[in-house]
């Protein structure tokens, strides 16, 4: 089985966002670089995928104008085997990814990212709907607390806790980058 890993939107322009959280990063990157490294280990294909959106000013994070539509800070360089601009929550809208996948013969997608419950989390699941195998790599995804409407507020980790139940078994496998590196040596 031919896998593919997403990098999903590990921009710099979540620096500029007021929620952003910068002691949150070090655990992070930690993962995703290490999924990353085993990716290159094993020639696992990875896909950057970038979120581009309006207004096209330099004062939007998000527009290309901004410069900040880059690869985050810290992130380990990769080539990726394709990059991929997208202005939907799912990375399979309006992209081209789907089309590259079933070329490239991919059948299992591992999904790491910014942010779990946002780009990640549609991405998985129309990626499943779409018939391809999905490994979620919750540890190699990030977010950020989030408020309700009431005020009250949802940790980042119970946003995360919440994304893997609603995923396992139904979208997706949920996968330590522990046990996809395992996979990938192994050839499973």
């Amino acid at each position: 089985m031919t896998h593919c890993l997403l990098v999903i939107d590990v921009q710099e322009s979540f620096r500029h966002r007021p929620y952003w959280r910068a002691d949150t990063l070090p655990a992070y990157l930690a993962a995703q670089n290490a999924l990353i490294a085993a990716c290159q280990a094993t020639g696992t294909p990875i896909v950057r995928i970038l979120h581009v959106d309006e207004p096209a000013r330099a004062d939007n994070p998000f527009a290309l104008e901004s410069g900040h539509v880059r690869p985050l800070e810290g992130l380990a360089d990769f080539t990726p085997a394709a990059t991929f601009h997208k202005n939907r929550h799912s990375a399979l809208v309006g992209t081209g990814l789907d089309v590259w996948l079933v070329r490239q013969g991919i059948r299992r997608l591992i999904v790491s990212g910014i942010r779990t419950e946002q780009c990640c989390e549609t991405t998985t699941r129309h990626a499943s709907d779409l018939g391809w195998q999905v490994d979620f790599a919750s540890e190699a995804t990030l977010t950020f607390d989030m408020r309700h409407a009431d005020g009250s507020v949802f940790a980042a980790a119970d946003i995360r806790q919440r994304t893997e139940t609603v995923l396992r078994d139904r979208f997706a496998r949920i996968r330590t980058v522990g046990q996809i590196a395992d996979d990938l040596a192994s050839g499973r």
